[in-house]
């Protein structure tokens, strides 16, 4: 069972915390790290373009001129992909880039990222992570002094006045145990979890 030191806010060790086993020593798959990613990138993909085809372009319902006799090709429509002002031929028409992975595989990558920022020891416990009110300044202090300031913070439920104060930091970001994610774990070079959020982690992610 992994130990690792478990802090304060003001980087003093208050002791030490035991990591589940099963959560963060899981074997490190790399493939499914890479499948993960791939669909949460997928998934924040826009579906947005959109052409006419010449069905959907307005206008057109006459023959331009007569089929025989005038010298030109025959033409039945002004709307055809070859005229000015004609639908598009095999145009963008809202593609959606949806993946879809199933749960296990889920949990099984967030495993593997957990253990891996555990074993490059690129993880740290504190035992909380409160603030009176929204000021960026003291939670920038407080990463500087856990030497965490380009890391992802996970904490046990939402708090508005920590997730505010690291909402114009580029390099930090806070996240409730509902929101973690393999693409965030990866992202940030430290993971910096809180005590509540390791038992709360550690109950979703057990088999």
């Amino acid at each position: 069972m992994p130990t690792v030191p478990l802090m304060n806010q003001l980087a003093e060790q208050l002791g030490e915390i035991d990591l589940s086993d099963e959560v963060f020593s899981a074997e490190i798959k790399e493939h499914l790290l890479h499948d993960v990613v791939r669909m949460q990138l997928s998934n924040r993909r826009s579906a947005n373009p959109v052409t006419k085809t010449r069905a959907m372009v307005s206008g057109g319902g006459r023959k331009p001129y007569r089929q025989k006799g005038t010298g030109r090709a025959r033409q039945g429509t002004t709307r055809a992909v070859q005229f000015r002002g004609g639908g598009v031929a095999f145009g963008p028409n809202g593609r959606k880039y949806t993946m879809r992975l199933n749960k296990k595989v889920r949990r099984a990558a967030l495993r593997s990222a957990l253990t891996l920022r555990l074993v490059n020891e690129e993880l740290i416990v504190v035992n909380d992570l409160t603030l009176e009110q929204p000021k960026t300044r003291q939670f920038l202090d407080t990463a500087t002094r856990l030497s965490a300031t380009r890391a992802l913070f996970i904490i046990g439920d939402p708090d508005e006045n920590v997730m505010l104060s690291a909402r114009n930091l580029k390099t930090l970001k806070v996240l409730p145990v509902a929101g973690l994610n393999v693409y965030d774990i990866l992202k940030y070079p430290r993971l910096v979890l809180t005590a509540p959020a390791v038992e709360k982690i550690e109950a979703r992610l057990k088999a």
